[in-house]
């Protein structure tokens, strides 16, 4: 069984995690699922933005420790099992990271409990919604552990810094509402059914866009957050070099005189090198 669904519509990808009855515990073919997916979708063009959602009472309970047997039992009683453990939890923080770096926006839509390595997700997502009764955990350190795969460092770019570290020293549950007030949600509704209503509304939204002008504003506001302000400024000025158009321009203003939605063209498809044919002639050269 697959652990998502994954359905487009009018250009909006709409990712569903489907294993309730396990509360979408992440488990190894969680993992395999998620790369292989956004993978796909980066490589696509088609897509314009990206609507992650779950089912069930929460929206998952991050990491399947007995799920994973042999995989994660790491070695930690000599210097090759030590580096092995480096490797491999910087295989699975790139899934994640994937998220943050596709060439669309990703919106979670939230509901019951984000636990562990489920919050390491949504924190690489662009906006989050979130239903009432939700709420947000570190789960790692009440195991034993320190959270490895993107809490630590993304979660402080989104919240104060003395919030992350009582989460994440105490394991504390932090609310809906609180995740609100400090801005870790952008909204909560009062059911899950009306925190998907509102990630798919903006996915709307967005996808109205120019996705030229979406993929350039994601990469001008990463840089930003994680650059001086004079050098985001030289990266803007590049990037709006590289992406500049009059005729999207035109367009835009044309379809709003004349009261219709506007049409732009997507993102190209990413051809990979060893797809190539350029590849093929080097491999018989």
């Amino acid at each position: 069984m697959h652990c998502f669904s994954l359905l487009t519509e009018n250009q909006v990808a709409h990712l569903v995690l489907n294993q309730p009855e396990t509360m979408n515990t992440m488990n190894p073919t969680f993992w395999r699922e998620l790369d292989d997916t956004l993978t796909k979708i980066h490589k696509d063009g088609t897509t314009r933005v990206l609507v992650i959602s779950s089912t069930g009472k929460h929206f998952s309970a991050g990491m399947s420790l007995e799920a994973f047997g042999d995989a994660i039992a790491m070695d930690d009683q000599s210097q090759e099992g030590r580096a092995a453990i480096y490797d491999f939890l910087n295989d699975m923080q790139s899934t994640i990271t994937k998220l943050e770096t596709l060439r669309i926006p990703v919106i979670a839509a939230i509901q019951g409990g984000c636990i562990g390595g489920a919050l390491d997700l949504v924190t690489a997502c662009c906006i989050r919604y979130a239903s009432a009764e939700s709420f947000f955990c570190i789960q790692e350190i009440n195991i034993g552990m320190v959270a490895d795969i993107g809490t630590l460092q993304r979660l402080p770019k989104l919240v104060p810094l003395g919030l992350v570290k009582e989460l994440a020293y105490t394991g504390r549950r932090l609310t809906a509402e609180q995740a609100k007030t400090h801005g870790l949600v952008n909204d909560v509704l009062d059911t899950p059914a009306q925190a998907l209503e509102a990630a798919i509304q903006c996915a709307r939204e967005i996808a109205e866009k120019a996705p030229i002008a979406i993929w350039g504003t994601k990469q001008a506001v990463h840089y930003a957050r994680d650059h001086s302000v004079d050098d985001a400024l030289r990266q803007m000025s590049l990037l709006q070099g590289v992406i500049w158009s009059n005729q999207n321009i035109a367009e835009a203003v044309l379809a709003k005189k004349e009261r219709r939605l506007s049409t732009f063209p997507g993102l190209s498809r990413l051809n990979q090198f060893a797809e190539s044919k350029m590849a093929d002639h080097l491999h018989h050269w």
